[in-house]
């Protein structure tokens, strides 16, 4: 049997129990039933009501109009919330016009978004508006696995779209399962991928008309710019133009599960970053690894090259002429490197299984 329930407790009803149905028939029957009798659904719904000529009496209540009683309270709570909701909209429309005319005019070309919430909103309008190219650049390593999945319905909607697509990355997401099967995706819908060792930060350019970029004077995640003015947009474009022709373009063979994970070049790179006394935190943040990576990197060097200490370490770089010449990225940057690895013996030796197991730190 249904308790009695407390004053304010109507809506926690919404089934009536056997004893209910039983004694709402036997009410209907006699005209009444007594108040200790009656379960609590059938009082929480209306359906019994006090006898006004008999205390402690219940009659019963006809099921239409009990819906009505319990009903229409929330009928009109849900339509006040509707018309507060209309007002809002029409109020806040009557201001579009002028948004609209001073947007292109006197608005700042500069605006800053504060809030993960404004951000998301701002760049879903964005993208959503793309008609024909999107640029994106996301440093830091991988990317967690619930914004690669938000970022992959906003990208394959563009591709539906026409929307040429291109997004820089760095090297490190080459071991990260997540973040591969997500370029997996884009790739195969026809979004173009590539990889460097450092990129330069993060960055996403809408038909080359807006950017968005990363507020340096607050907390990443929650405060970014975005950027309309015409001539700074061009110039992250040529930015974002010359790393691409730099990257390394990222494809899947038939036999292969995950692209090369070029380690040598990463390797190459951490150690020109540490003879510039860049420190491991330093060196892993740039580079979008873990600092245990970078140790890595750094100690098989130094068990190769026989030396004990970062300075001995740098002098005997110095020595083997083995960061000498270009930095070993984009197309033709491996050759460029060949041979002056110490003894002949390759960077890249047994390395894929360390980076794999190493551990990147997350990136958003």
């Amino acid at each position: 049997m249904c308790r009695t329930p407390a004053a304010g407790e109507a809506g926690e009803h919404t089934e009536i129990c056997e004893e209910g149905r039983r004694l709402y028939r036997a009410a209907l029957t006699s005209g009444a039933v007594g108040r200790d009798e009656a379960p609590g659904c059938l009082t929480a719904l209306g359906l019994l009501t006090p006898s006004g000529g008999e205390p402690g009496t219940l009659v019963p209540v006809p099921p239409s109009v009990a819906t009505t009683a319990q009903t229409y309270p929330m009928e009109q709570a849900i339509l006040a919330q509707q018309r507060k909701l209309a007002g809002l909209r029409r109020a806040i429309s009557q201001v579009e016009s002028i948004y609209q005319e001073t947007r292109h005019v006197g608005e700042p070309t500069i605006q800053r978004l504060v809030g993960a919430s404004v951000i998301s909103a701002a760049l879903d309008e964005a993208t959503r508006g793309a008609d024909s190219e999107l640029l994106t650049a996301h440093p830091g390593g991988s990317r967690p696995k619930g914004i690669l999945e938000e970022s992959l319905k906003r990208v394959l909607l563009a591709q539906g779209r026409g929307v040429v697509q291109r997004t820089l990355y760095q090297h490190t997401v080459r071991n990260h399962a997540p973040t591969l099967e997500y370029i997996r995706a884009v790739t195969a819908a026809g979004v173009e991928v590539r990889t460097l060792d450092e990129v330069f930060d993060r960055l996403i350019v809408c038909d080359r008309s807006t950017a968005f970029i990363p507020d340096k004077g607050g907390e990443r995640s929650n405060h970014a710019i975005v950027v309309r003015d015409a001539g700074v947009v061009q110039f992250f474009v040529s930015v974002f133009e010359h790393a691409w022709e730099r990257a390394e373009p990222v494809s899947f063979n038939p036999d292969q599960q995950r692209p090369s994970l070029l380690t040598e070049k990463t390797r190459l790179r951490v150690l020109r970053l540490m003879v510039d006394g860049y420190t491991d935190a330093a060196i892993a943040s740039r580079l979008g690894m873990s600092t245990r990576t970078v140790a890595t990197h750094l100690k098989k060097t130094s068990d190769l090259l026989g030396s004990n200490s970062r300075a001995q370490l740098a002098y005997f770089l110095a020595q083997t002429g083995l960061l000498d010449g270009p930095p070993t990225t984009g197309p033709g940057a491996a050759s460029a490197s060949a041979g002056r690895t110490p003894s002949g013996c390759s960077c890249e030796k047994h390395d894929d299984e360390d980076e794999a197991n190493g551990g990147e730190q997350p990136g958003s």
